[in-house]
């Protein structure tokens, strides 16, 4: 059965260094459904890979767990 790749691109703040973003990644990878996280903290940006729609707000409450500042979903 052949799954849809669903691709989040968020934007994120108060990350500055590869330590923070292995944070985001590993809380990130533990939401059902997300098969890849990557995290550019020069850019600011998390794009999450996931196999079905991850609900935003779990997304947000994540990443503000981690006391880093969630600024919304990328639109490109």
């Amino acid at each position: 059965m052949f799954n849809k790749k669903e691709e989040i691109k968020i934007k994120v703040d108060g990350m500055s260094c590869t330590h923070c973003a292995s944070k985001v990644t590993s809380a990130l990878k533990n939401i059902d459904g997300v098969k890849k996280v990557n995290v550019d903290f020069t850019k600011k940006q998390v794009t999450i890979i996931s196999n079905k729609k991850i609900d935003e707000k779990i997304i947000k409450d994540m990443i503000e767990d981690l006391d880093y500042i969630y600024l919304g979903i990328v639109n490109e």
